[in-house]
Order: C-alpha cells, then sequence, then structure tokens
C-alpha cells in the first residue's frame, strides 16, 4: 500500500493514501509501448518501446551497433545542432530495429496492429504505413534528437491511431501546459503558441532528412512513407492552428462566463 505524508501550510502533516489504480503508475520505473504487427501471410513481429518514466530516454541495450545509416553525417539534416562527436544520429539509431527489421514491407500492405500500454489495448486493422506512422511518432519524440524533445509529454501520453483533431488538441494542451511551467520558473510565456508552429517547423526539418537517410539506404517505401504520413500533420499545424482554435472555441464556453475564474 503506497502512502504518501504532505506537510500542510499549518505545519501539520497528513497521511494520503493513493488509489490502488495509482499506485503501480507511481512506482513504474519504465514507461512501456508494445507495438505487435500481424501480416496476413502469418508472419509477426512485435516492438518493444521501453522509456525511463522521469526522463523518457528509450531504457535499451547499448550493446548493439547503428547501422552505416544511422551516422550522423550520413544525410545529417542542415542546421543540426548536434557534432560529428556524436557518431550515431539519435533519431536514426532509435528508429534502426524498425527500419532493419520491416525494410521488405510495402506500405498498403494490410495488417492487424495490437498496442499495449500500462494501461490499456488497442488493437486496429490498417495498413503497415500508419501502423509504423503510429509507432514513430513515441519514437521521435523520446529519441534524443534535439529538435523533438519538445515532444516528449507527447509520448508519455501517447494515443495510437490519433486521428488529426485528437493530434491538435493534444500538441496544444501539451504546448500551454509547457508555458504555465514557464510561467511557474519566473520566464516568459508564449500565450499566443506562436512558439509551437516553430517546434512543428523543426520536426518537419527532421522528417525531411530522416526520409532522404532512408531513401539513400534503398529502404522498401513502408517505413518512408509512414514518414510521409506522420510529416502530412507536421506540416499542416502552421496554416491550421488557427482555425483548429476558433473551432474549439465554443466548448470552451463555460471557462469564459465569468471575468474572474475564481
Amino acid at each position: 500500500m503506497l502512502i504518501v505524508y504532505c506537510l500542510l501550510f499549518s505545519g501539520q502533516k497528513v497521511r494520503f493514501r493513493y488509489p490502488q489504480f495509482l499506485q503501480g503508475i507511481l512506482l513504474m520505473d519504465t514507461v512501456n509501448y508494445s507495438y505487435h504487427f500481424e501480416f496476413n501471410d502469418g508472419r509477426e513481429e512485435e516492438f518493444l518501446l521501453k522509456l525511463d518514466t522521469k526522463s523518457l530516454t528509450p531504457v535499451q541495450n547499448k550493446s548493439i551497433k547503428p547501422p552505416g545509416w544511422a551516422r550522423l553525417e550520413f544525410n545529417q539534416c542542415i542546421g543540426c545542432p548536434l557534432s560529428l562527436e556524436n557518431l550515431y544520429c539519435p533519431l536514426a539509431t532509435q528508429l534502426a530495429p524498425l527500419v532493419e527489421t520491416l525494410t521488405d514491407v510495402t506500405s498498403i500492405e494490410e495488417i492487424k496492429v495490437t498496442v499495449t500500454q500500462d494501461e490499456r489495448v488497442i488493437s486496429r486493422d490498417t495498413t503497415a504505413q500508419e501502423g509504423i506512422s503510429s509507432m514513430m511518432g513515441i519514437i521521435t519524440a523520446t529519441s534524443g534528437c534535439p529538435l523533438t524533445d519538445f515532444f516528449k509529454p507527447m509520448a508519455r501520453f501517447h494515443l495510437p491511431f490519433a486521428n488529426m483533431e485528437e493530434t491538435f488538441y493534444r500538441a496544444t494542451s501539451m504546448y500551454m501546459l509547457g508555458q504555465y511551467y514557464r510561467w511557474k520558473s519566473d520566464m516568459s510565456a508564449d500565450m499566443d503558441m506562436k512558439g509551437l508552429s516553430q517546434f512543428y517547423a523543426n520536426v518537419a526539418k527532421v522528417n525531411k532528412y530522416m526520409a532522404e537517410r532512408l531513401r539513400a539506404n534503398k529502404h522498401e517505401d513502408s517505413v518512408v512513407n509512414a514518414l510521409v504520413l506522420l510529416d502530412m500533420f507536421v506540416q499542416s499545424v502552421p496554416d491550421c492552428i488557427d482555425t483548429f482554435l476558433d473551432e474549439l472555441n465554443p466548448l470552451f464556453e463555460p471557462f469564459l462566463r465569468d471575468q474572474h475564474i475564481m
């Protein structure tokens, strides 16, 4: 049983008992995702993504040597902040097991994907490119690439096969929570969300050069097209964000009734 002691402003120490369903989540060292792919010919592939709970960095076997196409200088992104002291591109390194395993899969191949998270299981009949694209969202955000790590909170609360509206909502909510933490830290806060478009512009750049890496290594099209599918949303954010926020505005009418929220 997990019991937490909270010190109140009055100085009194109060014992608080967490509900049973929360105790396991709070004590976990890792956040875990499993993507299981079932092909029509009977083939099955499973990918386990294990992330450190606090840092969301991948927990993996570091003895596995990345392939040559994952070297940093191989089609390195223009403007990449990493120096060649980093032998391998962190994103390419994390994508390598997925890419190398599914190198022979075509993008439109029909498959069944089962995603197992610590809290739920989601299954869907879909195409290879869509299943791979969903998994890529986690990998991209948590790979260690300095241009994509802003999206770690979205990876922590990953929603497999999210549609565009759901992803917009999660992205804008994540960004504004980030601004709240900046405000709490006496830093400037971007209440106009102009910086969100820049975040996505950086990700679009990463996607472009990662696709060039994969094409240069002559992989089958499923992984490249999965990246393209992911990039379609990324590219749409700067042009669509204001429209999306306007469409959501009526849902927040209860927040706008009174001048003061409290």
